[in-house]
């Protein structure tokens, strides 16, 4: 016996509902025609009393009572369901749809579950001539209609990605008086393994870029655990900060052979001098008022290496008219590499210090970067 709340209620959850077509889904509609040679196929989701379709061939009609519908029989069973001639079946002989329009003969459809195991619809597909389905096809159709259920289930974990990076990015970036702030990130999936943080205490401006190997939900995860470390007991110093964020990555992830790079900063607003950790990031400079590039350069090793090398200290002086520039390394994938300065210096020509962030963050998606690319600018006025 179907427990229709819960079942209403896994169908709500997936937020699949009146959503535009997928390729993905339709791609499987699509070659579930050509292996079966069917009119008619149809990825279904039964609403409270609607049959909506999230993907068809052949039907043109976007949804039907979900009363009169064969997919109703269908989730009401754990296998598939075959009508071989329904004109000949008296459970079906007087339905609508076989009486009149399209004129129904053949029914298969096979239960669409949500990750909780609720049938929420059906893959199908349908004929106006009466055939068969052999033992092995119906094994095909329960394949498709698996692999269905896992796209539609992908999207929820999209969505619930999309809230993952929405919290690895900072809401606000401060603007401390003398000063410009800019940052940005494009993730090359649905979530970054980069992350960024710029915070104000007082007089002190804590900058952050870290960029966990690889990229996905699970670097994404670890970036999240990382900033959210990091955003905790704020009055440690950054040496302090790094050191103890190397020791949890190390014991929670030492041997999973990832590694985080990482550069955090501080800015005394006051005087312009950046205190600074650069654990194997390396991807940070001061781009001069007169137009010279000053490296940062690393300070220590990528964190949770399992090195017994603490990380040192370095200091270096923003001048007015100077910008401080970090970058994840998906930014190397977008520039020319035998003159990285030279393209980036007219890039600032054009768009300016500040403008620079989003013009990289352009390029990131118009060129399809295969990595993560997160830029960060804190730019002192002249």
């Amino acid at each position: 016996m179907v427990d229709e709340d819960r079942r209403q209620r896994a169908l709500d959850a997936l937020n699949i509902l009146d959503t535009p077509p997928d390729e993905r889904v339709d791609r499987i509609t699509r070659l579930a025609q050509q292996i079966f040679g069917v009119p008619m196929v149809s990825v279904n989701l039964l609403d409270r009393d609607r049959q909506w379709r999230k993907s068809e061939v052949g039907i043109g009609v976007k949804e039907v009572p979900r009363a009169d519908g064969f997919c109703e029989a269908t989730i009401q069973q754990t296998g598939t369901l075959v009508i071989e001639d329904a004109a000949q079946d008296p459970s079906w002989a007087s339905n609508p749809f076989v009486l009149g329009d399209p004129h129904l003969r053949f029914y298969a459809g096979h239960p669409l579950q949500a990750p909780g195991g609720e049938h929420v619809g059906t893959l199908c597909m349908l004929d106006t001539e009466p055939r068969q389905l052999g033992e092995h096809e119906r094994e095909v159709l329960a394949d498709l209609a698996f692999w269905v259920q896992t796209e539609l289930a992908q999207q929820q974990e999209l969505d619930h990605a999309a809230i993952v990076q929405r919290a690895l990015n900072p809401r606000d970036l401060p603007q401390p008086s003398g000063f410009t702030v800019t940052a940005g990130s494009a993730p090359a999936g649905s979530v970054s393994g980069d992350f960024h943080d710029v915070v104000l205490q007082g007089d002190t401006l804590r900058i952050t870029l870290a960029d966990v190997m690889g990229k996905g939900t699970g670097a994404g995860i670890i970036a999240s655990a990382v900033r959210a470390s990091m955003r905790t007991a704020p009055d440690r110093s950054v040496l302090e900060t790094v050191a103890e964020v190397d020791a949890l990555l190390e014991h929670d992830i030492g041997d999973l052979n990832m590694f985080v790079t990482m550069f955090c900063a501080e800015l005394n607003t006051t005087t312009g001098q950046i205190s600074y950790v650069d654990g194997g990031h390396s991807l940070s400079f001061i781009y001069r008022a007169d137009g010279t590039w000053e490296h940062l350069s690393s300070t220590g090793l990528p964190l949770a290496m399992g090195m017994d090398e603490p990380h040192e200290l370095g200091t270096v002086q923003l001048h007015p008219g100077d910008a401080l520039m970090c970058c994840s390394d998906g930014l190397l994938d977008l520039l020319d590499l035998e003159d990285p300065f030279g393209q980036v210096g007219e890039i600032l020509d054009v768009s300016g210090v500040d403008g620079a962030v989003q013009e990289a963050l352009r390029w990131a998606v118009r060129g399809k970067a295969p990595d993560d690319v997160t830029v960060v600018v804190v730019r002192r006025e002249a």
